[in-house]
Formats: structure tokens, C-alpha cells, sequence
């Protein structure tokens, strides 16, 4: 009994020894990832405004009284660059009146929005600080089923928190922003076990070396806690958008132009193929990229530059790391044949030229938000000049109980109002009369404001 128990405890020795990584299965790699990248990772909080109206049962043909709150949200945001560029998700700062950032050495910043992307739940804020300790992008393509990963966020307004998991799929479709956000949203995640929560949207996904591979977006559960799926953005459609949004303000998005169909069995009877591959080429848009480019309907697409695709989401996680002007390699099959060509991706326009945002017409005055009514809506409404209110952020319109979308047309007695007399409302103190109407009841209503 001595001697075998000797023995085993030689041979387990050995093992110990000549393989330390079988003792302590990653621990190493995780202490260094976890060390190099909770300093990059910020807390963000969010305030804004949310008016309510309320309706009098006795005194119908008034206008609704109104009143605002201050309503509070919080995420996660991944430093980029020493410079203070930060990505979080959109779905975080939207709609937000002020920003705030928090580091992990727990310094505070306000933040200002550079630009963001509905349909990708992206946006990118910056903080005007220098110096900071940032995290570097890996190469999400190059992640593999099983890998190890570290979720990294701020759940339940927690400072930096560390979790692992692992990586239990790729280009996963789940419809989780359905139209909230974006009638086309861009969904194709990495799908963690990772322990991730409220909170942690904005945060980042990495592997064992540190390097970002995701934005961690969301989770499938019940209760609105972790129940062990994680969805995380792969980092190299992440790093696409935010270079886009940085040097243009909205993302450059590349069109092939189009309609396909997954190859499964019921596909592959219909068109008389064997083997349930590549995706389907229901019709293609004339003057589209893929049509200058010889596909035709009936073509099976089998790889983009090498890379296999037998999925929507496949494609679309291609298609998302490339801007018009770029060209890509399509492999396909037609009439039991392969061949290959090359194709030039465009935009939503047909052409390959750069769309920048479109110049907003609203204008901000006593922290409320106008537009200037355009030549139609005077004619349609009979006055000569007119400004809807769009959002009112806790200005003394809301205090006076006036909702969004009221037209004003008078300030002060004076009518006929001009942009200047407007902005004079920044100057003016005291008691002021506004005169105005509701486009769903034409009859004039009088507020009076206090500045």
C-alpha cells in the first residue's frame, strides 16, 4: 500500500512539475488580462429628462398640464485611445441630456457624443482628458467556439468587475433590438457564458491576451439577470463603426445588393443542389454591386475573401466590416461550376461616395429644443412664421406646462417672429407671454414662462 502510494504521489509530482499549466488552468493569462484591462473600462451615467402629461376630465378643451423628471441610467464604456474616444453601446447614452463618465481610479469627466449608430447599438462619446489607459483591438474573426474570454463592466453601478466564460457561438441573429432602435438593425454576436448583467452593456469582451474582441450588449434572460447567455458585438465590425462615426459622424455602410435565401434542405430541393452549402441568390439589384459584378439569380455564394458563409448573419458580419469603394473577392457556384469575381461594394445611393450626417435644423434656446417650421406647414397652418418645440430638457416651457409639439408664434406681443427674436429668449428676464397652438387643435393658447 506504501509503495503504490509513494508512486502515485511521484507520478502526480511529476506532472506538477513538468506541466504547470495543468495544476493552475489559466490562471496566468487571466490575472494579466484582468490587470490589463479593467483600467480601460469606465463606468457611464446618464440623465435626461421625461416629461408627463396629464389630462383634466372636467376641462377637456385645455391644453394637458405636463411635468418632468430627471431619469437616471448607467452602462459601460472601453477606453480606445489616450485621447478619451470611448464605445459604449447606443443604447446607453441615447437620447441622454448629459453624460458622465467614471474611471476606474474613480476620476470623473463629463462626456460629449461624437456620433452613434442605432442599428449597430454603437456610439462613441469622449472625455477631454490625456494619458488614459486604453484597451487594443483583437481580431474578432479569429476567435474560436471554446475559447476563454473575460467580460469585463460595471453591473449594478459596481466598479470594474471581471467574469469568464467561454465562447459558445458565433453570428448569432437573435432580434433582440427589433425596431426600437432602428427598422434595419445589424445583429450578429459572440455568445458567452461569461456572467454579465445591468450594467454591463458598453463593457468589454476580451480573451486571455487582453484584447478586445467584443462589446458586450446583452443578455438572454427571464428575470433581466444573468442566466448564462451573453451577447457581445465582434470587435471588428466595433472597430469599423467607431472609426467611421470618429472621422465622418455616421457609418459608411456597404450594400451588395441582393435578395438571398440559406441553403437548407427545403432550399437546396427547390433548386436541385445535394449539398445543403453557401447561401442562395434569390434576386440580385440591377446597377447593385453584386450586379456589376456578374452575379446573377440562381447563383450560390459560397466564401467572401476566403471565408466560408452558409448563413444570413455570416454575410452580414462580412458585409459590416467593409464601406463603399471597397472590393471583395465572391466565390460562387453556378451550373455545378465555381468560379470567382470581384466585387465593388456601394452605398445606399448606388455609388461609392462618403454620406455624412444630415445637418440637423433644430435649434436650442432656454435648454429647450425648436424647429423652424418649413414653407409647407406655414401655408398648410396660415401663419407666416411659426417654431415647434421638440423636446422641452426641464426648460421653463415645461415649467409653464407646455408639451412637445407646440407651435409658437408669438413672443412678448410680437408676432410674425423671426429667428433672432428667439434666441433673444436667452436674454430676456421675468415674465414673458408665449403664444402658440397645437397642430391637432389650431385654436391659439397662451402660456406665460418665467426667465
Amino acid at each position: 500500500m506504501r509503495r503504490r502510494s509513494f508512486k502515485t504521489v511521484f507520478i502526480l509530482l511529476f506532472l506538477f512539475i513538468s506541466f504547470p499549466a495543468w495544476s493552475q488552468p489559466g490562471t496566468v493569462d487571466f490575472v494579466q488580462a484582468a490587470e490589463s484591462t479593467v483600467h480601460g473600462v469606465v463606468h457611464i451615467q446618464c440623465e435626461y429628462e421625461q416629461e408627463t402629461q396629464f389630462y383634466s376630465d372636467f376641462f377637456w378643451f385645455l391644453p394637458p398640464r405636463s411635468s418632468s423628471r430627471t431619469i437616471q441610467t448607467s452602462g459601460s464604456g472601453v477606453i480606445i485611445s489616450e485621447d478619451g474616444y470611448i464605445i459604449t453601446n447606443n443604447h446607453v447614452v441615447q437620447d441622454a441630456q448629459k453624460i458622465s463618465v467614471t474611471l476606474n481610479d474613480r476620476r470623473n469627466f463629463q462626456a460629449e457624443l461624437i456620433g452613434n449608430d442605432p442599428e449597430a447599438d454603437l456610439a462613441v462619446i469622449k472625455i477631454n482628458q490625456k494619458g488614459l489607459p486604453f484597451l487594443t483591438y483583437g481580431n474578432s474573426d479569429d476567435t474560436k467556439i471554446g475559447q476563454w474570454v473575460l467580460a469585463v463592466g460595471n453591473p449594478f453601478n459596481l466598479t470594474s468587475t471581471v467574469t469568464a466564460g467561454i465562447i459558445s457561438a458565433k453570428a448569432r441573429n437573435l432580434n433582440i433590438l427589433g425596431r426600437n432602435m432602428s427598422e434595419t438593425p445589424l445583429e450578429f454576436y459572440i455568445q458567452t457564458d461569461a456572467a454579465v448583467n445591468r450594467g454591463n452593456s458598453g463593457g468589454a469582451l476580451v480573451n486571455t491576451e487582453g484584447k478586445l474582441i467584443g462589446i458586450n450588449t446583452a443578455i438572454a434572460s427571464n428575470t433581466g439577470s444573468y442566466a448564462g447567455y451573453s451577447f457581445a458585438i465582434p470587435s471588428n465590425i466595433v472597430k469599423k463603426v467607431t472609426n467611421d462615426l470618429i472621422q465622418y459622424g455616421r457609418t459608411q455602410k456597404a450594400y451588395l445588393g441582393v435578395n438571398i435565401a440559406e441553403v437548407d434542405a427545403k432550399v437546396a430541393d427547390y433548386i436541385g443542389v445535394n449539398q445543403t452549402k453557401g447561401i442562395y441568390v434569390a434576386s440580385v439589384s440591377k446597377d447593385g454591386a453584386a450586379y456589376h459584378g456578374g452575379i446573377v439569380q440562381g447563383d450560390i455564394l459560397l466564401r467572401v475573401n476566403d471565408k466560408e458563409i452558409n448563413t444570413l448573419p455570416e454575410l452580414n458580419e462580412i458585409m459590416a466590416q467593409h464601406s463603399p469603394g471597397e472590393k471583395i473577392t465572391i466565390t460562387y457556384e453556378r451550373e455545378q461550376k465555381i468560379k470567382e469575381t470581384q466585387v465593388t461594394l456601394l452605398n445606399k445611393n448606388g455609388n461609392t461616395e462618403v454620406i455624412l450626417p444630415e445637418k440637423s435644423n433644430f435649434i436650442t434656446v432656454i435648454n429647450a429644443q425648436f424647429r423652424e417650421l418649413t414653407d409647407k406647414e406655414l401655408r398648410g397652418y396660415g401663419v407666416n412664421s411659426g417654431y415647434e418645440i421638440k423636446k422641452l430638457n426641464g426648460s421653463p416651457l415645461a415649467k409653464a406646462r407646455i408639451k412637445p409639439g407646440f407651435i409658437i408664434t408669438s413672443i412678448g406681443g410680437e408676432r410674425d417672429i423671426d429667428l433672432g427674436q428667439l434666441l433673444n429668449l436667452d436674454k430676456m428676464k421675468g415674465r414673458v407671454v408665449i403664444e402658440g397652438f397645437y397642430p391637432t387643435d389650431t385654436r391659439l393658447s397662451y402660456y406665460v414662462i418665467f426667465l
